[in-house]
């Protein structure tokens, strides 16, 4: 077969005032970037098209007429299939586009990439924690894990025992809204003027951190260990053993039964797959071993304070940039993601890829339409063999209870203008950027090295989040066009809007504000830049994103079924 070679395209930029934007040449369809009336004359890359419909802010409307029947395109690939015939300069919507997506197939070729100029950050240094084994945290929490669901209450007791104690819990603005509540019903103080009170704004109040260089304790509390498929109690384990061995964790306590499936040994054998070299601190207890609740609880108290004595000797050092792993994310999406924050997103992978470092595209469904640019940007053969494997395999998975990739958007995303998962999928493939894939990865494996990794997980944020984190992303990069707050126990995920108006309107939970390509303010390399100037801020600890200061550590394991 003879070599291919591949050429990413680099999108051009809107322009202020702009009505819409036609992302690739090549494309059907054209973005509204503001909201379009019926009889408005637009002009689009030298055309002009009058609409024939209103077409609101984030959705597409055709560039051409568009017979029922014809495969449409956006970014460049097949995003969808007319089920009715739409005219040029009529809106998209359900009733008249379905999803469709082009075929694949796994081939050898050549992929020729030009990396960006890195020239700005070739001598920048984070501050990190480095451990024995070489490899460098973006932060030092301590985990406990129960191996099963059935210790979860005494991770509870645990936690309420531990955290307010050690100055991890303190009191925040809806505790003292309950007090003040409490003690107005205690006075008699009626109903309606109760409801006038308001949560107190401010940062919480409490007791100083015992261990200041400790982050953290994180409870890792979930539904699985025992029942169900013996696979689901292995995956597990080795997504446990990813946290445990994750360069943000200093060291672990483990909580197990004793008769449950996900067996401490087999939690011993992943991490020692993984790091011949693990030398963390590992607190195992099992319960059925011990003569009551109390006597096993006292001793995991005390030990894990030992424990946590220990890790608060960590202190930061300098690091190269190549120790950073990113995991980009995107959740509850918008027209606009796939032309602002997720190629800006994009951009910085790219960047640090250039770097050394590495960066983990996951979320296998919203890959759908877009898996032949991913096979012909594969290192190699066997990559491009191993992505097209999993893909299909999924896809198969899926189908065989009744379901298929064109599930996965939610009334949200299809409300804001991705009404098709291919139109998804397209945008949201943006996020890995343009470099070489040097690995296809299943859940839950880690990345081993350098450069950009596709992880096999589900479209659902929190399980896709909790994946990137086991395979070893440091820092998670989350785009977001609705805002969500979605976060993670053990690595900080900053937060990416697509639009100035969600992170205007919620900036409690947005980090960073990729508007700017929408409105033309800025371009994709200049935010990407910036972008990566955060992370290299909040992996040395300078800056805490908004996921963090909200305490949002969601962890949900992926029990290896259908999920879109």
């Amino acid at each position: 077969m003879s070599l291919l070679t591949v050429v990413i395209p680099r999108y051009g930029r809107p322009v202020m005032d702009k009505p819409g934007l036609q992302i690739h040449p090549d494309d059907d369809l054209v973005v509204a970037l503001r909201d379009l009336r019926k009889g408005e004359e637009v002009h689009v890359n030298g055309q002009s098209i009058r609409l024939v419909d209103d077409v609101g802010r984030k959705h597409q409307f055709a560039r051409r007429d568009v017979a029922r029947g014809d495969t449409v395109r956006m970014y460049g690939v097949t995003v969808g299939r007319a089920t009715r015939a739409v005219a040029r300069g009529g809106a998209v919507r359900r009733d008249n586009l379905e999803h469709a997506s082009a075929s694949y197939e796994s081939r050898a070729g050549a992929f020729t990439w030009e990396p960006p100029d890195v020239s700005p950050w070739a001598d920048r240094t984070f501050d990190g924690f480095v451990r024995a084994d070489k490899s460098v945290g973006t932060a030092n929490h301590w985990v406990v894990v129960p191996m099963v669901f059935c210790e979860n209450r005494n991770l509870e007791v645990l936690r309420e025992a531990m955290l307010e104690a050690l100055g991890y819990s303190q009191c925040g603005p809806y505790e003292d809204l309950v007090r003040r509540l409490a003690e107005g019903y205690r006075a008699g103080t009626p109903s309606a003027e109760l409801l006038e009170l308001d949560a107190a704004e401010g940062p919480p109040q409490g007791e100083p951190r015992l261990f200041p260089h400790v982050d953290g304790v994180k409870f890792l509390l979930h539904n699985l260990g025992c029942g169900g498929m013996r696979v689901d109690s292995t995956n597990l384990c080795h997504l446990l053993a990813g946290y445990i061995n994750h360069p943000n964790v200093a060291g672990a306590t483990i909580l197990s039964l004793g008769c449950q499936n996900a067996e401490v040994q087999v939690l011993r054998d992943e991490l020692h797959r993984r790091n011949p070299r693990f030398e963390k601190p590992l607190l195992v207890f099992e319960q059925q071993s011990y003569p009551n609740e109390r006597a096993m609880m006292s001793e995991v108290v005390k030990r894990t304070f030992v424990g946590l004595a220990a890790a608060n000797e960590a202190r930061r050092r300098a690091a190269p940039l190549s120790k950073l792993t990113v995991g980009v994310e995107c959740g509850a999406s918008d027209g606009f993601s796939g032309i602002s924050a997720n190629p800006v997103i994009g951009q910085a992978s790219d960047l640090l890829v250039a770097l050394g470092g590495s960066a983990i595209l996951s979320e296998f469904p919203e890959l759908c339409g877009v898996e032949q640019e991913l096979v012909d940007r594969c290192r190699d053969k066997e990559t491009a063999d191993r992505f097209v494997a999993l893909m299909r395999a999924y896809e198969a998975q899926a189908r065989a209870v009744g379901g298929s990739f064109d599930m996965n958007p939610s009334p949200g995303n299809i409300r804001d203008g991705l009404i098709t998962d291919a139109i998804k999928s397209a945008g949201a493939a943006r996020k890995g950027g343009t470099s070489p894939v040097v690995a296809a990865l299943d859940y839950p494996q880690a990345v081993t090295e350098p450069g950009l990794n596709l992880l096999c997980t589900p479209g659902g944020d929190i399980e896709s989040t909790t994946a990137l984190a086991g395979a070893g992303a440091n820092l998670i990069l989350f785009s977001t066009g609705l805002g969500t707050p979605t976060g993670n126990p053990v690595a900080p995920v900053i937060k990416v809007s697509s639009n100035r108006a969600t992170a205007e309107r919620l900036p409690d939970m947005i980090d960073f504000d990729a508007g700017a390509v929408v409105t033309g303010e800025a371009g994709i390399p200049e935010l990407g830049g910036s972008l990566l100037d955060l992370v290299i801020e909040t992996a040395s600890g300078r800056y805490t994103p908004k996921a963090v200061r909200l305490g949002q550590d969601d962890f949900i394991p992926w029990k290896r079924g259908v999920s879109l």
